[in-house]
């Protein structure tokens, strides 16, 4: 999707016609998921169990600074201020055939890429909003780019979605007194942020809605996806009140029967796999309500997501010399296995959407070694 005639084809077409772009001969690298009458969600987390191995991408305006996904709230960079990084992102090097090359060389078999973080930077083509990639200098709607190449490849795809935090919506809940630190949804700002709205809890309603709309966007104007993956579930857990999850899921549910639903290690049991950072043990903070999502969804598939940085999962330059390599990934891949859990490793691209290349030399290492193990 290299020119502006392919994504502008992409975006008339809709629902219907993206998912022409499913491939009937897929890579002989790739595991495809089911299509057509298989494409049911048990078939689904059939397949899922079986691909075992996917590449995470963390890359939005924040990767332009490179100083992290969390650097306006940890650097309190005001609203407006931040807002004006939407005016440098070019994604000029954002190229979906290498980055699906890539995974396939690496012996992935699915890709997840932010498509909205908690900045509410959208990576695709919204209403909802004009702070868009396709509102940027890119002028390009990157989730349709790479969902395409996915499908093309017979590679799955999945979306992260910030659900549960959001720096921007005039309506998301604030800092308030009595909440826990890491349940504080807003950067601690020295002075009243004008673009802020919430004053009561019905207010949430708004910020409800704008999820929803864009939950329904992303469901139907790529043709089948595998997944949407839901972050981070400590903004849920601090106000579990105000989400109404069940309505949520049911909305994925009627729109895409086949599309599986992560929430980190839960928020009410009805997700189809869990996924917690670094490891399969679940958060401790999270309270009764987190203790008993765990606690319903025991025993179902498992997915740990880790760095190829140290800590950061958005480009930090401070960490260029601070990389995994290939013998790491090798030693995850197998503590994963014991676990019969996969591993979704994460690169955070460039500020201009190139893959690092440390990650891409560690990566082609890993796939020769993973064809040399058979």
């Amino acid at each position: 999707m290299r020119t502006m005639d392919r994504r502008s084809f992409l975006h008339a077409a809709g629902a219907g016609l993206a998912a022409t772009f499913v491939s009937t001969a897929a890579d002989p690298r790739a595991l495809p998921p089911p299509s057509g009458p298989d494409r049911t969600r048990e078939k689904t987390l059939e397949w899922f169990t079986k691909a075992r191995f996917g590449l995470f991408m963390h890359y939005g305006v924040y990767s332009i600074l490179g100083r992290g996904e969390w650097v306006q709230l940890r650097e309190k960079i005001p609203v407006a201020e931040y807002a004006k990084l939407k005016d440098q992102f070019t994604a000029r090097n954002f190229d979906a055939d290498f980055i699906t090359d890539l995974a396939l060389e690496a012996e992935m078999k699915y890709v997840n890429l932010t498509s909205r973080h908690h900045d509410s930077f959208c990576l695709f083509e919204t209403k909802q909003t004009d702070f868009k990639s396709v509102n940027s200098p890119a002028r390009r709607d990157l989730i349709g780019e790479l969902t395409e190449a996915c499908q093309k490849k017979g590679l799955g795809i999945f979306y992260y979605y910030s659900y549960a935090l959001d720096w921007r919506h005039p309506y998301f809940y604030s800092r308030q007194a009595g909440l826990p630190r890491w349940g504080a949804a807003r950067p601690d700002y020295p002075e009243p942020q004008p673009e802020y709205k919430w004053r009561k809890d019905e207010d949430f309603k708004h910020y409800i809605d704008f999820v929803h709309a864009q939950m329904k966007e992303l469901l139907t104007q790529y043709g089948p996806i595998q997944g949407l993956w839901l972050d981070p579930i400590m903004g849920y857990y601090a106000r579990p009140d105000l989400f109404p999850i069940e309505q949520t899921y049911a909305l994925i549910r009627s729109t895409q029967p086949g599309c599986l639903i992560c929430f980190k290690q839960g928020a009410n049991g009805d997700e189809d796999f869990v996924a917690p950072e670094r490891t399969m043990r679940a958060h401790r903070r999270g309270g009764e309500v987190g203790r008993r999502a765990w606690e319903l969804n025991k025993g179902k598939p498992g997915e740990i997501c880790d760095t190829l940085q140290e800590r950061s999962w958005g480009y930090r330059k401070d960490n260029d010399r601070k990389h995994r390599d290939a013998d790491w990934v090798m030693r995850a891949l197998e503590e994963a296995g014991k676990l019969n859990a996969n591993l979704l490793l994460n690169t955070g691209p460039l500020p201009d959407g190139s893959i690092h290349p440390e990650d891409v030399k560690t990566l082609r290492e890993v796939g020769k070694r993973l064809r040399r193990k058979g």
